[in-house]
């Protein structure tokens, strides 16, 4: 069955399309959309197959995400992957190349960013004076 790109948040309707980037990727995004052009397109009746949410809300959730929660279409955009079994050396020596002498709290802070996304923590900055690091790598 092919997914309807179309939902309703309240009395709006709102179309979800991929607006591609200047780097050549894709962003998931909602762009508000016109009922009569909707029918224009589909007929009268594709509005009934609308999924209707009561608003919007962010939960982020990286283990178990769901699009919908209590009624509310949930905005936060999931990782666009998945961690599979596998060896991780090419990730570990960034990590200890970004945080150094701090490796395992780095470790523990990515961690907690993945499973636990709605904790706060504390900002992290990253700091040299030197050029080349990977400070811009890392948050990309």
């Amino acid at each position: 069955m092919k997914k309807i790109p179309y939902i309703r948040v309240g009395t709006s309707y709102y179309k979800q399309v991929k607006a591609p980037t200047i780097a050549g990727h894709f962003n998931d995004i909602l762009v508000h959309w016109n009922m009569e052009t909707i029918k224009q397109d589909h007929g009268k009746d594709h509005l009934s197959k609308i999924p209707k949410y009561d608003g919007f809300t962010c939960i982020p959730n990286h283990i178990n995400f769901k699009q919908e929660h209590l009624g509310f279409y949930n905005i936060y955009s999931p990782l666009g992957k998945q961690p599979k079994e596998g060896g991780i050396v090419y990730s570990l020596k960034f990590v200890e190349h970004i945080f150094g002498k701090h490796f395992e709290l780095g470790l523990d802070y990515l961690q907690l960013l993945y499973l636990k996304p709605i904790q706060v923590l504390l900002i992290l900055c990253l700091v040299s004076k030197e050029r080349s690091t990977g400070k811009s790598t890392f948050l990309k």
